[in-house]
């Protein structure tokens, strides 16, 4: 017998999910009394952010996300497949519930005291069936998140094999700042601090998993175990951890955020200096622009090398430059951040001392959006008037900062405020930069007066 598709035949209309129009393979039914298809509900629903029934827009509450399996209404689909020669849907799995999902932690959590070769192996099958269930559906994920204990349990797997790990790296300096072994790339499944990372990046926590972990007493011990994190020489490993600090620092207060280590901040620029990917640089410059700003974060910051490495990014960007090249979102974020370490002598010290630092600055001034031109403009503005030695003012003119002001004063396409700092720069060292022969004539005629 020919096996057809459903598209070759007419398909009762109740078979049909309301979202997807297409026949139903795991129907299952809300608290509306409406009937879906699984994926297509979860995806509304929870991937979507929708909180509404989408036939008849009833507001769902809290415990009316989760659908009911229509078992009924399954096996008619089957049945009628069956007699329709057309191709049957397998029977979906019985869904994961927390239950056994607390079973598989709590079977596992006794082998974290257990560092011999049985026991790691063990460990890695438990740490895999997780990682099997997490995989399968985006209800498995939530599943997993909300049973007691496994996202606790998740991270004392990486907290106790990344600190082991860590006591036998050598230290980089008298902060502490352990070294990178060079960037490389291994399988997520290496070992049993890889594969609970991973999982915790599947299982995109939300804001109330994260305070769970940040404030069960160890939050530090957390954000320590990130930072060790960052300094492993595993890609995939420093990309799930940037990611995974973004969201921790999303759900933390302001004044846990003035106490970062220097290694965890070390790390995040490491992310930037060493281009893990595109993604990874903008999650890196999120989480730097978002600490810099609180205590002494800025000055650990320059002391990691922030300004070089920001400067080469501008530099390998183009600038933002508008001829296609480049990334202008990372851009944008990078001048924030040098914006903000300009508030600080160590990073205006650190900008000038670069070669390319205030060149880059300058050039971005007039290339970006207009809040990318004002936290330029500002930085400049800091320069000028806390580090404005006669070599710096010297540099500024040479490299043609001078004369972008000057642009910005005459074009005041970027907003007020950037042409009222340009504005302010220009005349507060007009003895050094009026009249001098490195401004075009036409420029020098329209210096503010």
């Amino acid at each position: 017998m020919e096996v057809l598709s459903a598209a070759a035949v007419e398909v009762p209309s109740y078979f049909v999910c309301p979202i997807s129009l297409e026949i139903m393979r795991d129907p299952v039914t809300l608290s509306t009394g409406i009937t879906y298809d699984r994926e297509s509900i979860e995806k509304w629903v929870f991937t979507g952010g929708h909180r509404e029934c989408p036939v008849t827009k009833q507001q769902l509450g809290a415990g009316d996300r989760e659908p009911t399996p229509n078992h009924t209404l399954r096996r008619l689909i089957q049945g009628w497949c069956a007699v329709h020669a057309v191709e049957r849907f397998p029977t979906p799995r019985p869904p994961v519930d927390a239950a056994s999902v607390a079973a598989i932690v709590d079977s596992a959590r006794p082998l974290l005291q257990q560092l011999d070769a049985g026991g790691q192996k063990e460990l890695m099958a438990s740490l895999r069936e997780v990682a099997d269930i997490v995989d399968e559906s985006d209800r498995n994920r939530r599943c997993v998140q909300g049973s007691p204990g496994a996202v606790e349990f998740l991270v004392s797997v990486i907290k106790q094999h990344a600190s082991a790990d860590n006591a036998s790296k050598p230290l980089g300096s008298s902060q502490g700042q352990g070294e990178i072994c060079g960037v490389q790339d291994s399988p997520k499944e290496n070992s049993p601090e890889e594969a609970a990372l991973s999982i915790l990046h599947s299982l995109n926590l939300s804001e109330e998993s994260l305070k769970r972990v940040l404030e069960d007493g160890s939050g530090d011990d957390f954000l320590d175990t990130l930072a060790c994190v960052l300094r492993w020489p595993s890609y995939l490993s420093r990309t799930y951890g940037i990611h995974l600090l973004k969201s921790a620092i999303s759900a933390m207060p302001v004044a846990r955020l003035t106490s970062a280590s220097a290694d965890l901040i070390y790390g995040v620029v490491r992310v930037v200096a060493d281009r893990l990917s595109v993604k990874a640089v903008r999650v890196a410059l999120h989480v730097l622009c978002r600490l810099c700003p609180w205590g002494r974060n800025r000055v650990k910051a320059v002391e990691a090398g922030a300004v070089s490495a920001l400067v080469g990014l501008l530099l390998d960007e183009g600038c933002g430059s508008c001829d296609g090249r480049g990334d202008r979102r990372a851009c944008e974020l990078a001048i924030v951040a040098i914006d903000h370490l300009c508030g600080c002598a160590e990073g205006r010290l650190d900008l000038v001392a670069h070669p390319a630092g205030l060149a880059v600055v300058g050039r971005v001034a007039t290339r970006l959006s207009p809040a990318g031109t004002e936290s330029a403009v500002r930085a400049l503005h800091a320069l000028a008037r806390h580090s404005a030695t006669p070599a710096v003012l010297q540099e500024m003119l040479a490299v043609g900062v001078v004369a972008r002001l000057l642009f910005l004063v005459q074009a005041g396409a970027s907003g007020d405020r950037p042409r009222e700092r340009a504005r302010e720069m220009l005349k507060m060292h007009a003895r050094v930069w009026k009249g001098s022969p490195c401004l075009a004539s036409h420029l020098n005629a329209s210096y503010p007066s």
